[in-house]
């Protein structure tokens, strides 16, 4: 089953993807259960009820007639693990914990759905602006002291992640911070996709297209740590919740083709690991992450319109 949320009527709706073109509203197939998915999450049998309800039924509205939206409404907590790929931890040259998760927090504005526009810093600010296609792990059933092998019982479900990261002020001081969480700079959907019809996280791969060209594919088994793992030790200092996000690591860049000038081209890159194959995000870009039999999380890249240049 795959979830969706968009904005009706000055609102955020629910709907269940039934084709590759078409959906339902949950309100019009399910009108008893919440208008938030944390909130059918946090219902025993939300899921279950959803489901049901939406079995058989065709679709009457058009996915491209939405604007889709971030589909955790109020999460309260929103994870992120750096260097859990080892094909980034090896470009990188960084060391981090063979045996414990690398982690960070995100904040909901920084998040946009699948669809809308990632906002990139104004140049003056940074110029560093990186992709980070990513799995997202979304949990549905709460818990603490989780061990590793009931873990992925806690799992709801998976979505597409762009984890966008301003590189320069993740340099700022030792923690990532507000690098991480630049207003609308990272995307999340195009919707929920249940574990039941997604499957083991380690079978998929992940790609990240930026205008088309594919910078990043990697299996999700180059993880260094896997979900289960992840959950697990996240569980040990809190009480997991319905609705809360972990993204699971971005892969390293794939080395450019020959005729690829842009990747080629260390001089346009600001960051603090100069890479082949490694672009950063601009305004006018189209930034694709995909994972098979996932989804195709879109997003186009847009110029901080709310900046004014200090006068002279």
């Amino acid at each position: 089953m795959k979830i969706i949320a968009y904005a009706e009527s000055g609102h955020t709706a629910l709907g269940v993807v039934t084709s590759s073109t078409h959906f339902v509203a949950v309100a019009d197939i399910a009108p008893d259960l919440p208008a938030s998915l944390i909130a059918i999450l946090e219902q025993e049998d939300g899921l279950a009820r959803l489901r049901k309800a939406a079995h058989g039924r065709e679709g009457d509205r058009l996915l491209a007639s939405v604007t889709l939206k971030p589909f955790l409404d109020r999460p309260n907590a929103m994870w992120a693990l750096a260097l859990n790929f080892k094909s980034h931890i090896a470009e990188t040259g960084l060391q981090t914990s063979l045996d414990f998760p690398h982690l960070f927090m995100r904040t909901a504005a920084s998040y946009v759905g699948g669809g809308e526009p990632i906002v990139a810093p104004p140049e003056a600010i940074a110029r560093a602006f990186d992709y980070e296609g990513e799995l997202g792990v979304v949990i549905g059933k709460p818990g603490r002291y989780i061990p590793v092998e009931q873990a992925m019982e806690h799992v709801a479900g998976y979505t597409c992640l762009n984890e966008g990261s301003v590189r320069e002020y993740q340099m700022h001081n030792r923690q990532f911070g507000l690098g991480k969480n630049f207003e609308a700079s990272g995307s999340y959907g195009p919707w929920l996709m249940t574990g039941d019809e997604f499957g083991d996280p380690a079978t998929h791969t992940v790609v990240t297209r930026v205008n088309g060209v594919v910078r990043q594919r990697a299996p999700l088994d180059d993880m260094l740590l896997d979900v289960a793992r992840v959950i697990s030790y996240l569980s040990q200092g809190y009480r997991l919740r319905p609705g809360d996000l972990i993204a699971m690591g971005t892969p390293g860049a794939l080395k450019p083709q020959p005729d690829d000038k842009e990747g080629q081209d260390l001089s346009r890159q600001y960051g603090p690991f100069p890479t082949p194959g490694l672009v950063h995000m601009r305004p006018g870009d189209c930034v694709e992450v995909e994972i098979d039999g996932l989804g195709v999380l879109r997003n186009p890249v847009t110029a901080d319109t709310s900046y004014a240049a200090p006068a002279r």
